[in-house]
């Protein structure tokens, strides 16, 4: 029986995997499991072992506590969207991602004209919305 911990496992654990570029197959190889057990992890229809846990944190290089962070702010949360705040679950999406990885392939100048851009527009088309910090 899949809990709300076990998602919220799953989607730090596929968040971080899809971050690092790696795939299911390349992070099941670098722990020693099939991609197959990944893809439940990441679903939260299999619980993940401390064991396996520990050993998913070193492969993705965070500390064993970013896989639970924001869980108790979920728990309190009452899914309101129009409180200002983007979803935690905007980091998980392929499109962010890509958006990160070409962000951080620019140099130094282009990033800080681009942020620049993006707050000017930020301001323009909504004001007061934020992205919560995790």
């Amino acid at each position: 029986m899949t809990s709300d911990i076990d998602l919220h496992v799953g989607k730090r654990l596929r968040r971080r995997r899809r971050l690092l570029g790696l795939t299911q197959q390349s992070l099941a190889e670098e722990v020693g499991i099939r991609f197959q057990q990944i893809q439940k992890y990441e679903c939260g229809a299999n619980r993940v072992s401390a064991a396996r846990l520990f050993e998913l944190s070193e492969a993705l290089s965070v500390p064993i506590q970013y896989f639970y962070e924001g869980l108790s702010e979920q728990e309190h949360s009452d899914g309101d969207v129009d409180t200002g705040v983007i979803a935690p679950d905007v980091l998980s999406k392929k499109e962010t991602m890509d958006l990160v990885r070409a962000y951080y392939s620019m140099g130094e100048g282009p990033r800080k004209h681009l942020l620049d851009l993006a707050k000017s527009l930020e301001t323009k088309s909504k004001p007061g919305l934020r992205l919560v910090a995790q």
